[in-house]
């Protein structure tokens, strides 16, 4: 059993430094994706806060397809291109959107998210799956947010 107890008293750099290594910790040797991007969830919950849903969209066939997540109930299938996710995808590079509302296109599965934060997972170059953060508070994420789930999505990559 593991058990993470995030310092949230400590800088932002350090907590992301500390969330990729229990990420790590929990997908290593691990074959099973789903069990995998479960997990890598719900450590996100557990160490960044002021979330109302975090989670990952996986790559299936040309759109992004729901995978594990906590929040609730979201939008099954997002074609490429379409709200921040299919962008983010599209683009194959980080989306930080401070105000979802002023974002074309925002495809909004909780009314009460506010702002929202996408990550590709990236291997072979390709997008193989999303990490998706949203939240109910105005620019919540920053540049320090984006650097910590990047290298969250490049510690993940090989085991989802």
């Amino acid at each position: 059993m593991y058990e993470f107890a995030p310092d949230m008293a400590r800088p932002k750099a350090e907590l992301y430094g500390e969330l990729a290594g229990a990420a790590r910790a929990l997908v290593e040797g691990e074959a099973d994706v789903v069990a995998n991007m479960a997990n890598v969830a719900a450590l996100i919950w557990q160490f960044v806060p002021q979330l109302n849903w975090a989670g990952f969209y996986r790559m299936i066939e040309g759109e992004l397809v729901l995978g594990p997540f906590i929040g609730k109930p979201a939008c099954i299938r997002i074609p490429l291109g379409q709200g921040v996710c299919g962008t983010a995808a599209m683009c194959g590079a980080t989306k930080l959107v401070p105000d979802v509302h002023a974002f074309p296109g925002h495809i909004a599965c909780d009314a009460a998210s506010r702002s929202e934060l996408v990550v590709p997972v990236m291997r072979g170059g390709q997008v193989i799956a999303v990490i998706d953060l949203d939240s109910p508070e105005p620019e919540r994420f920053d540049t320090e947010d984006a650097a910590g789930i990047e290298r969250l999505a490049q510690v993940i990559a090989a085991s989802i």
